[in-house]
């Protein structure tokens, strides 16, 4: 189970660090989706213990909790583009918060025995 979400979650994190080609701020986002894929793979190969991934966790809900729109306005997504900056706001405090989400995945099936 453990490599299945490690997979999934790393090549979902690929593809949304490809996504912010596009974005005002790439230099920002890319690198923040790109840790969370590394950190994936990690998971995969089982070179990280449990307590990285609740590290990694924490950082991404304290961002996500920064990151948070002062008015939620929804995530918008039958639009590509930005209505307003609440909608952006929340698009990014979600993902962050998908990152953490699937770090704090990993930390619990990194921390139980591994089953052959």
């Amino acid at each position: 189970m453990r490599k299945i979400l490690a997979v999934t979650f790393g090549l979902l994190f690929l593809l949304f660090a490809a996504f912010q080609y596009n974005d005002p701020d790439p230099e920002v986002w890319v690198p923040i989706y790109g840790a969370a894929a590394v950190a994936c793979f990690m998971a995969y190969a089982g070179v990280a213990r449990w307590w990285f991934f609740v590290g990694m966790a924490l950082l991404y809900l304290v961002a996500a909790w920064y990151q948070r729109p002062p008015v939620f306005e929804g995530f918008m997504f039958s639009e590509v583009g930005m209505r307003s900056l609440n909608v952006e706001l929340a698009r990014e405090a979600g993902g962050l918060l998908i990152c953490a989400l699937a770090m704090g995945s990993l930390a619990w099936l990194t921390r139980q025995p591994l089953r052959r």
